[in-house]
């Protein structure tokens, strides 16, 4: 086995050898490294550049999660805030949320109040919870053919093709006169945001230097966050249709924005287009970086896989089946954290802390909080690290779900909890902040790390449909988990779920910052 690589490795070497030879474009100026001088350094302004304009797909992606928050309210027959919360539990997945990271953030329309705005239909309560389910369906649907896609035609035309449907789904929803072009149009923008949960963490993933690898993938939560605190802020000042095609801009500049950026070095190399991934790198790491030794690293972890593995390879090798694993369970922790039901009990746990503060205000801190910790994530998370910022998060929200718990089940009991009324507001606000610097952008970053180019893109899909499942689940199950348990048992289930979180991340898990794709294969694979 090891000879055939090595005689693989060999071939690769000679047919890149020769294409040196006689491409035209491997003699552009572009490509010659100064070696000689000793001016060898990378420019990361570029890489930047590049992980904010594939990253508004998250911003995107967040709009549409927030949007129906705003919205159904002003769009509802007899919209009060019971019918209106009858139609969010019973949706068959989620309403409001805000994922990716793609964490579930189910922001009830109770919470929000906008302008009373006259609307020339109205949505029945059914009709409300196919507006809100639509979109995670797609997003389910939109996530494994994004793979395939991927490998297919490149990263970069993967996001120019399915950010079409995002322009597409919000003209339909700013001209809707009707509940059926409010369907399309969220099951389009469904199958975009699934798209980007998978497109934009793999496209960071191959463009980033091992050194910044961590804080570019945190980008993906924090645009997401800042898309859903934009609709909290204008969908609360302004009508929903005037909302609507303000969120269409967002996807007409990602759309601009991919045009003028390069395929990654990692998908061309993988073509065996190797001047053009040399190319690229310039573009990406600056015109005096050493690309020669970048392309050879690179090089060196696709000589280690199959040119063209099948679906099932990602369940024979041990490494992508490990990493597949790990990556499924951070989504399924991400998703279980309880994020639902904190979000939901908002402005009941304003109200208990003795606020008066109106509840789209709620909403709109509660937003606030998320962008400034995902923020301060981005900045930690290439010095602190994953697995320290994944342990110090599920430690406090156990802490603080146990205590919500606690706090419910005397409340239910009728015991006087009015002395206390400070305690759920403190363990919300730090249970956003410990899920906002771990669980919510991490999940999202390692499952670009842990994967090799052959079985990323099928992988990273598989993972995102793992994430919607659990938003299905979890949103489908939070009505009749309140119903049936009560709102300490359901808090406790949280917690119980963020505990053993704990447990697998202390044990199974590895630190991956600083550590280069053969590194974090070799420790997947058992070496």
């Amino acid at each position: 086995m090891d000879s055939d690589k090595v005689v693989r490795a060999m071939a690769r070497w000679w047919q890149t050898v020769s294409q040196e030879d006689t491409d035209v474009t491997s003699h552009n100026p572009m490509l010659y490294d100064p070696l000689q001088d000793g001016n060898v350094r990378t420019s990361k302004t570029r890489q930047y550049l590049a992980a904010l304009v594939v990253c508004l797909g998250a911003v995107a992606a967040g709009t549409a999660l927030a949007w129906t928050s705003p919205v159904l309210p002003q769009i509802s027959a007899n919209a009060t805030a019971v019918n209106v919360a009858h139609a969010i539990a019973n949706a068959t997945t989620v309403n409001n949320g805000t994922t990716v990271n793609n964490a579930t953030i189910v922001t009830d329309v109770i919470t929000t109040q906008p302008p009373q705005v006259d609307s020339h239909f109205k949505l029945t309560v059914d009709e409300q919870s196919w507006v809100s389910s639509l979109l995670a369906i797609g997003a389910f649907l939109g996530a494994l053919p994004t793979g395939y896609i991927a490998d297919a035609i490149g990263r970069r035309y993967t996001a120019l093709a399915m950010d079409v449907p995002f322009i597409l789904a919000w003209l339909s929803i700013s001209f809707a006169n009707s509940a059926g072009w409010l369907y399309f149009g969220r099951f389009l923008i469904g199958i975009s945001t699934g798209s980007f949960c998978v497109v934009a963490p793999m496209y960071i993933s191959e463009i980033a230097e091992t050194s910044i690898r961590g804080t570019l993938g945190t980008l993906f939560q924090l645009l997401l966050t800042m898309g859903i605190l934009f609709v909290y802020i204008v969908g609360s000042l302004v009508s929903w249709s005037t909302l609507s095609m303000m969120c269409l801009v967002v996807p007409i500049l990602l759309f601009v924005g991919m045009l003028m950026l390069p395929e990654t070095p990692v998908y061309l190399l993988k073509k065996g287009r190797r001047a053009d991934a040399a190319l690229s790198l310039k573009w990406l790491w600056g015109k005096y970086c050493d690309s020669r030794s970048a392309i050879q690293v690179i090089q060196n972890d696709l000589d280690q896989t199959s040119a063209d593995a099948s679906f099932m390879d990602l369940f024979s090798n041990r490494g992508a089946r490990k990493g597949l694993i790990i990556s499924i369970l951070l989504m399924f922790f991400q998703q279980f954290s309880g994020i639902n039901a904190v979000i939901f009990y908002t402005q009941f746990i304003f109200e208990s802390a003795g606020s008066d503060v109106p509840a789209s205000t709620s909403s709109i801190i509660v937003g606030v909080v998320q962008v400034i910790m995902t923020l301060a994530s981005s900045l930690l998370i290439e010095r602190a690290g994953r697995k320290i910022l994944l342990l110090f998060s599920s430690t406090v929200m156990t802490i603080c779900l146990a205590i919500l718990g606690a706090y419910f089940f005397m409340k239910d009991s009728h015991k006087d909890v009015s002395h206390i009324g400070w305690l759920p507001l403190l363990c919300m606000v730090l249970f956003i902040i410990s899920f906002s610097v771990g669980y919510g952008p991490i999940p999202w970053l390692m499952m670009g790390e842990l994967f090799m180019p052959d079985v990323k893109a099928t992988a990273a899909a598989l993972s995102v449909m793992a994430n919607w499942l659990c938003v299905f689940v979890v949103t489908k199950c939070f009505g009749v988990m309140i119903a049936s348990w009560g709102s300490d048992f359901t808090f406790w289930f949280f917690a119980g779920c963020m505990a053993l979180a704990t447990v697998y991340v202390a044990l199974a898990l590895v630190e991956t910052k600083g550590k280069s794709a053969s590194e974090i294969q070799s420790w997947l694979s058992g070496r």
